[in-house]
Formats: structure tokens, sequence, C-alpha cells
């Protein structure tokens, strides 16, 4: 009997294998994304993070991190007047220093003139520096009475109450105003030169015939100026 001759089946052809899915590519931001920041940044009164940002724009906040970069590499060009800084862990705008002199002309011509004695100038570099500040703080600093001083410097909108000091008797803090950024051209009090360039700042401020004599009862003593006065007269604002 013939042998039977078996074959062994063919081996099934092997799978090919499937390429990996790309991951999806991130979705583009629409084409006013950096608009909408730059507007956020701009209309910031304070420094503005990119969580704040990223809300506000409902992205990432790698994008808007990147985006962020890209405006202020174009706003650090020469041919800007301002540029976005990152202050205190945020975004601001601020006018660059090389303009600061055209800004304060600009800001003077449209306000009547402003007139302080040295006294009140000095007074004023006290509280710019040291705010929020009491009335003893600057007398111990200063070295004479400021109370006078204090008076003139609400009338004139330089200066306003910060609320109370959790000390023994309670004193008024004081601060600058945004009319004191505005006249003396400054975007916040970051921008303040050292103290030895402040009286240069003043001048250039207020012009020389803008430096007075002290005014009557500046020199003297007294009693703090009551804090319903000083709220009244510190309705030019905050301090950027």
């Amino acid at each position: 009997m013939p042998e039977e001759t078996t074959h062994d089946a063919a081996p099934a052809p092997a799978e090919e294998s499937l390429p990996a899915p790309e991951p999806p590519e991130a979705a583009a931001p629409p084409a006013d994304f950096r608009a909408a920041i730059e507007a956020i940044i701009y209309a910031a009164q304070e420094p503005v993070t990119i969580a704040q940002i990223a809300s506000a724009v409902h992205a990432e906040k790698d994008a808007v991190r990147r985006a962020v970069r890209e405006l202020a590499e174009e706003y650090s060009a020469d041919t800007r007047g301002m540029e976005i800084r990152e202050v205190a862990g945020g975004y601001k705008f601020y006018t660059k220093p090389q303009h600061h002199d055209a800004v304060r002309r600009f800001i003077k011509s449209l306000q009547p003139p402003l007139r302080l004695s040295m006294p009140a100038l000095e007074t004023l570099a006290v509280i710019a520096y040291k705010q929020p500040v009491t009335l003893p703080e600057i007398q111990e600093i200063r070295g004479v009475q400021a109370a006078g001083v204090i008076k003139t410097l609400l009338e004139r909108g330089m200066i306003t109450t910060a609320g109370r000091k959790e000390a023994l008797g309670r004193p008024i803090l004081y601060r600058t105003t945004r009319d004191f950024l505005m006249r003396f051209g400054l975007a916040s009090v970051d921008d303040l030169p050292s103290l030895k360039e402040f009286e240069a700042l003043a001048r250039a401020a207020l012009g020389e015939d803008g430096i007075v004599p002290p005014e009557p009862g500046e020199l003297e003593g007294g009693p703090e100026p009551p804090e319903t006065l000083a709220s009244a007269a510190g309705e030019g604002g905050a301090p950027e």
C-alpha cells in the first residue's frame, strides 16, 4: 500500500503592525489670542499673572506664557513707547524710561500748576519711599514737626490715608496717590529713582516756579489732620 505523504500547512502570513496613533494636535489659539492677552495686561491696574490671564482667555498656561514672551519681545523694540515688565510675579505695561520727560510735560500741560515747599517735598519723599508710614515715623525720620506739611500734601492730593497701624494709639498710615504718580511722570512707585535723585525729579516735575517758600502753618506742630479731611483729600486714587 503506497505511503501517504502529508504536506505541512503553509504558515499563516504575519499580521502587519499598524503605526501607533499620533497624539492629537493641540488646538491652535484663535487669531485674536495675543490681542486679548495684550488688552488684559494693558487694562490691569496691578501686575496680572499667567494663571489669571489663562483663566480669562480659556487657554493653557504654556500657550499664554509663550504669547506674553512674544508680546514682551515686540514691545522691547525702540519704535515702541511702552514695555511689558515682569513685576511681583505678574506682568504690567510701563512707559519706557527714555519717554518719562515727554510724559511728564504732557501731564503738566493738562493740570494746573502744583506748588510745594521744600519741607513738603522732603515729607513727600519720606512717604513715597517708606509707605505706608505714620506721622510719628515721618517726624522721627525728618527730625521736625510734620503735621502742617501733611495737611498741605493731603489738600494737594499728593497723599491719602491707608488705614491705621496696629500700634499704640493706632496712628493713621499715609501713602502716595495716583495723582502723585501722574504729576511726577511715574507708572508706579517701583519707578521712583534713588532718594538722592528725588529732588531732581521733583524740580523736573514742578519746575523752578513750583518750589515755593513754606506756607503759614507748615512748619508748626499740632495735632494730626483729622481722618475725615485726609480721606476727602485722598480721592486721587491708589498708587499703582
